[in-house]
């Protein structure tokens, strides 16, 4: 269970499951984004025994340990949203710190635009 939510977590960089949870993960996922830090073969077959999907573990390696280079640790947030209304348990939200947020066009501003008519 907890290898299906380090991947997706991993995969999505934001799930939200229950407070216990989150914090079993927040070391293992860590641990997953400093393997790819490191780089090496070794680093990514160690990182493929635990998250055993080869296109997440790419973009572990790929991206996610990019934007973590300068960072020492602490790449996962966690911030309480809810209670669960069947049985009440405390729901959280667990994120990379540094998301990749996929934005507008910053290029087509409303001045530019009224600028090339």
């Amino acid at each position: 269970m907890y290898r299906n939510l380090v991947t997706s977590l991993l995969e999505h960089e934001r799930i939200e499951t229950t407070e216990a949870k989150a914090k079993e993960i927040r070391g293992m996922t860590e641990k997953m984004i400093t393997l790819g830090k490191e780089g090496s073969l070794h680093a990514r077959r160690r990182a493929l025994s635990f998250i055993r999907e080869k296109d997440i573990v790419s973009k572990l390696f790929s991206d996610v340990a990019g934007r973590f280079s300068g960072r020492a640790g602490g790449y996962v947030r966690i911030i309480p949203t809810r209670r669960r209304p069947g049985d009440a348990a405390e729901l959280v939200a667990v994120e990379l710190i540094q998301r990749d947020v996929v934005t507008a066009d910053a290029s087509e501003s409303p001045a530019e635009e009224d600028n090339a008519s």
